[in-house]
């Protein structure tokens, strides 16, 4: 299972990097191949504050659509338009393609996120 060291996690599957005081969010390599080949990816946005836990978007496959979710309370800052011509890039490259970036209310409580090895245990339970 592929899990960067460096990134923060969600028990619903989102991944999360600190970027230039931005947080860029993706969806996790074992929830990118738990969808199967996505086809949609969208309802992101721009200029949304949303609070922790809070629907940020939606990723739909051939088996399943699923919620993103915000990983902590903040504004969506951007989406990722080349996913709406190809959304399976999240397939090919989830930890290097995101789906939208979010300013944090508070940037400290992105400490409070999984680390992988956190992470691994959730997907092991599921």
């Amino acid at each position: 299972m592929n899990l960067p060291a460096d990134l923060k996690y969600t028990a619903t599957h989102e991944w999360v990097r600190l970027e230039d005081g931005v947080l860029l969010i993706g969806i996790t390599d074992p929830a990118q191949d738990m969808l199967g080949d996505l086809v949609y990816v969208g309802d992101v946005k721009v200029g949304a504050v949303l609070a922790a836990g809070e629907t940020a978007g939606v990723v739909e496959s051939v088996k399943a659509a699923s919620d993103i979710h915000a990983p902590v309370a903040g504004e969506i800052t951007a989406f990722n338009e080349a996913l709406e011509a190809t959304p399976d890039l999240l397939n090919s490259d989830p930890y290097g393609t995101w789906i939208f970036k979010l300013r944090a209310t508070d940037a400290a409580a992105v400490q409070s996120l999984l680390s992988a090895d956190d992470y691994h245990g959730v997907v092991d339970a599921s």
